[in-house]
């Protein structure tokens, strides 16, 4: 024993003394410094011997041994007399060292003089904090010192202190087990925050009446509500014991907490052993099922519950219907309708919009207006389905028209209706209607909640306001997945890919979780740069976190594949999918097109169709996109009209746009014109860019100038309009009305923005300007391109150097 505390004591020695002779005193690397996490090392247990001659040591070596460390040191060894000599040496004026006794003296088990010590802190005149009182009142309850307790409580709520759940815990613990339940119940219904702990005390606390059926349903509840399935768990064990498992409201809240709080097994396990599962039961496991994303199940269950006799309620066919609109399943959300009407059901608000929300996400849009029309009584529930509705099936002026009628009646919008009818400006255009939506977001209080602030910043970055977006962005004090997704995908739809993967890294370092939406986001980034090497990378960390099995993102993986110039790698992936949704196909048949391989577009085509998926909007203008590359303008056009005759998919903006490009590119410039002016909506400035782009390239000067007037109009600060219109006008040999373009541009104070390309070589990416310097290797590329254009020029190509010309050089 003397040979170990040697050890001991030498290895304290050479931890704390040895140091002196190495370091200044005011240096950072002083064993003072040190002190602190040494006297709290775990690794190192000191009895009150060893602790002593630590503390002779440090009084040696000239070191300030007034250290709350060292009263630590004495309190856990357990020596009061030592650890009391040290505390009247120090600054009584500080509550810290106070709590520093108090909470050690508790901890030794001397509550009398853990009271003694509170007392004198307060005949110092110091005044209690709210780390003092949890020891205080702890001692209180040791001792059974009630009339104390209530005295130190009555100076709690002075101090402000009583709602500080710590404080409140170790009051109710000091009531419960005195048996002042009364007490106690008053002051536990008067705290903010009630955890696990508080509810056990209360339950089980001495004289409390023991708990019934309606108490564990209440509590349950609450558990199901805010996720706290460990406690509920814990409760479920305290309801076998009281033998409640078999009441049914007991165990229908049971199985509703499992559901909420995603514990399906257990939920089913529960739901098995009822003997006789009511109405209420069968919902709830319904509900649980739909909810959790488990629409397979939640079907078969339904199917079950019917062979069982059990006759479903509205409340149930309410729970059901999402599961029929997950699955896009129309023929079954028809028969549940007929089911319905046959056997009489109410068909009461919420019945309504579940039945309006399957149809419209089914693509069945008279039959969701049908029963919107036929209804007598409207919600903000059921106006919002139809308004998201209207909006999938890009009927957005309908959106907005039900929206209108619903402020006319004076309902109130929620925040998912707001959010709802964001994407139907987006669609329009109409940023000034978007900008009214959000003014009464501001207004009424809604701009913070994440998913609205997500749809106003989807809404200004697709009208082009990407400023906007980033300020609202900016402006949210709370951000979830969602937030950083919306504005990700932003950047990168608007033409800003380094910008999206900056915040996708940003997002990843502020520990919000990526998702499949996050991954798809960076993804469709990557290709537009492109960036092969961070594409891989994010395949990786796809595979690595089991996330390549959403559909999502593997088809933003077959795009970033196949804009990268692999369409092996795109392929590959397709293949490899288990499960294939229109999404995976539209990716992989887009990857074709854009390579040029209509042949193969439309033999993928096929296969979709025959695989029994539904085409949509997006996978015809994929189609259309391939028609325009191959030159094949009488194919773009039976799309076209098979999209809308055949499949009943109304054309969007940008499918117009594409019908210009393809007519433009064959020279058919009259009929890509007639195409816009019989547009149900207003061009956007992307279709008469593309017609002005048309013109450039048939040499239209008459058909430019009025594409250029609007976009003028659309788009003032877009100098690529200004310089193509610029451009075509120079190739005809309209030399003043390119001077007053270029004048126009300098009146309104727009500048031409330098065009960049990029190109990835060994996993680095290279961006050039023109006329840039910057690269480290320009001499040689300058050199290489000189001898590039000496071939060129050999071969007959003739620069067109009035394209770099400024007006004074025109005129002269």
């Amino acid at each position: 024993m003397y040979l170990k505390n040697l050890s001991l004591v030498c290895k304290l020695y050479r931890l704390i003394i040895t140091p002196l002779k190495c370091f200044h005193t005011n240096s950072r690397h002083n064993p003072a410094f040190q002190l602190p996490s040494f006297l709290q090392s775990s690794s190192i247990a000191l009895n009150l011997h060893q602790g002593k001659q630590v503390h002779a040591q440090l009084i040696l070596n000239g070191i300030t041994t007034a250290n709350p460390l060292l009263l630590a040191m004495y309190l856990r060894v357990g020596s009061f007399t030592d650890a009391k000599n040290l505390f009247y040496r120090m600054d009584l004026g500080c509550i810290k060292r106070w709590n520093l006794m108090i909470r050690g003296l508790v901890k030794m088990g001397s509550f009398h003089f853990a009271l003694m010590f509170y007392f004198k802190l307060l005949g110092c005149g110091v005044s209690p904090d709210n780390f003092t009182f949890p020891s205080v009142v702890k001692a209180c309850s040791a001792l059974n010192y009630v009339r104390c307790g209530t005295l130190i409580h009555e100076l709690i709520m002075l101090m402000g202190f009583e709602v500080n759940v710590f404080i409140g815990s170790s009051l109710i613990n000091l009531y419960v087990e005195n048996g002042y339940t009364s007490l106690a119940r008053n002051l536990f219904d008067k705290l903010p925050v009630r955890d696990c702990v508080l509810w056990n005390v209360m339950l089980n606390g001495k004289g409390e009446t023991k708990p019934n059926e309606v108490t564990f349903a209440a509590i349950l509840s609450v558990c199901g509500s805010d996720g706290m399935v460990n406690f509920g768990t814990q409760l479920h064990g305290l309801v076998v014991s009281c033998g409640l498992d078999s009441d049914s409201v007991v165990a229908n809240t049971l199985l509703s907490m499992y559901s909420k709080c995603g514990w399906l097994s257990d939920g089913r396990k529960l739901f098995d052993m009822i003997l006789q599962a009511d109405l209420v039961s069968w919902n709830g496991m319904i509900s649980g099922y739909v909810q959790n994303g488990f629409m397979e199940d939640a079907l078969c269950l339904f199917s079950e519950m019917i062979s069982s006799g059990v006759k479903p309620d509205s409340i149930t066919l309410s729970s059901f219907l999402p599961a029929v609109t997950g699955l896009g399943s129309l023929r079954k959300g028809r028969e549940i309708h007929g089911y319905i009407l046959r056997h009489g059901i109410p068909l009461d608000v919420f019945l309504k919009s579940a039945l309006v929300d399957v149809y419209l996400k089914c693509r069945a849009v008279d039959m969701a207006r049908n029963i919107y029309n036929q209804s007598t009584k409207f919600d903000i529930v059921m106006c919002t389905a139809m308004i998201s509705g209207y909006v999938l099936n890009g009927l957005s002026n309908d959106a907005l028209e039900i929206f209108r009628w619903l402020l006319k009646e004076k309902i109130r919008p929620n925040a998912v209706t707001l959010a709802s009818v964001l994407p139907a400006c987006t669609d329009l255009a109409a940023i000034q209607t978007g900008k009214e939506l959000h003014s009464s977001i501001i207004k009424n209080g809604l701009a913070d909640r994440c998913h609205v602030g997500s749809a106003v910043i989807d809404m200004y970055a697709k009208c082009g306001r990407l400023d906007l977006a980033h300020r609202v962005f900016r402006r949210l004090t709370e951000r979830d997945s969602v937030c950083w997704n919306s504005m990700i995908t932003s950047c990168s739809q608007n033409g800003k890919p380094e910008e999206a993967i900056n915040l996708f890294r940003q997002m990843g370092r502020t520990g919000t979780k990526y998702d499949c939406v996050s991954i798809s986001a960076a993804l469709s980034a990557i290709a537009n740069l492109p960036a092969l090497h961070f594409g891989k990378e994010i395949h990786g960390f796809m595979i690595k976190n089991s996330l390549v099995s959403d559909l999502f993102a593997e088809s933003a993986l077959i795009d970033m594949y196949a804009k990268c110039g692999h369409l092996d790698l795109a392929q590959h992936v397709f293949d490899m999918m288990e499960l294939k949704n229109e999404v995976s196909w539209n990716s992989i048949i887009a990857a074709y097109g854009n390579h040029g391989h209509l042949k193969d577009c439309l033999v993928l085509f096929d296969k979709m169709l025959k695989n029994k998926i539904q085409p949509d909007h997006v996978t015809f203008l994929a189609i259309i996109s391939a028609c325009g590359h191959a030159g094949k303008v009488n194919d773009g056009v039976h799309h076209f009209k098979s999209m809308v005759e055949e499949y009943g998919i109304p054309p969007r903006m940008e499918h117009y746009a594409c019908m210009v490009d393809l007519l433009g590119r064959a020279g058919r410039l009259d009929e890509a014109f007639k195409a816009i002016q019989s547009m149900p909506f207003s061009p956007d400035a992307g279709v008469w860019g593309t017609l002005l782009g048309a013109c450039r390239s048939q040499g239209n000067v008459e058909l430019a100038e009025v594409a250029s007037r609007h976009l003028f109009d659309l788009d003032p600060q877009n100098s690529g309009y200004y310089v193509l219109l610029s451009n075509l006008l120079a190739d005809a040999g309209h030399w003043r009305s390119v001077l007053k373009v270029r004048s126009l541009m300098k009146e309104r104070g727009v500048e031409k923005v330098p065009g960049y390309s990029w190109i990835e070589v060994n996993s680095t990416t290279h961006m050039f300007v023109a006329a840039d310097g910057s690269h480290p290797q320009s001499k040689h590329i300058y050199s290489l391109l000189k001898t590039l254009l000496l071939e060129l020029k050999r071969e007959g190509y003739v620069p067109q150097l009035y394209l770099r010309m400024n007006p004074k050089e025109i005129v002269s």
